[in-house]
């Protein structure tokens, strides 16, 4: 069973939302995920310097957060082998490829602008996840 917690929503959210609004503000950028982290795959420019720091900054946050007693990363779980790790890191990556952005880029940030796009699609990341969840859970028994 997934635990509620609301507080750490709260918080993770309110985190979110100001990291989207100081990107957007500050350099008048979408903080879209798939987006800032695909440019870096590619050839360096000069202008990776920020999506560089936004991704350390993720990994940094998260690091810091286990150091101080956020979460304790021993009691977390991975279910997943590598093929369906690899099968799913495609599909996720081919989703955000037709779908023009992520759930970050569209769900936070694209709403946040009233993009009717985004709002789009966002409807069909939820709607394919909450299906998703049900099969795995109900249906397969995971």
């Amino acid at each position: 069973m997934t635990e509620f917690t609301p507080l750490a929503g709260l918080y993770g959210g309110i985190l979110i939302g100001l990291s989207a609004v100081l990107l957007m503000g500050g350099i008048g950028r979408v903080a879209g995920l798939s987006g800032i982290f695909g440019a870096l795959l590619g050839r360096w420019k000069t202008e990776n310097a920020w999506r560089a720091l936004f991704m350390a900054g993720l990994l940094l946050g998260a690091i810091l957060t286990a150091l101080f007693g956020g979460f304790d990363s021993n009691t977390m779980a991975f279910p997943g082998n590598p093929l369906t790790t690899i099968a799913g890191g495609l599909l996720v990556g081919i989703g955000t490829a037709i779908g023009a952005g992520c759930t970050s880029g569209h769900g936070i940030c694209g709403i946040a602008r009233g993009s009717p796009r985004s709002m789009v699609t966002t409807a069909i990341f939820m709607g394919v996840a909450l299906i998703t969840v049900f099969i795995l859970r109900h249906v397969i028994g995971g």
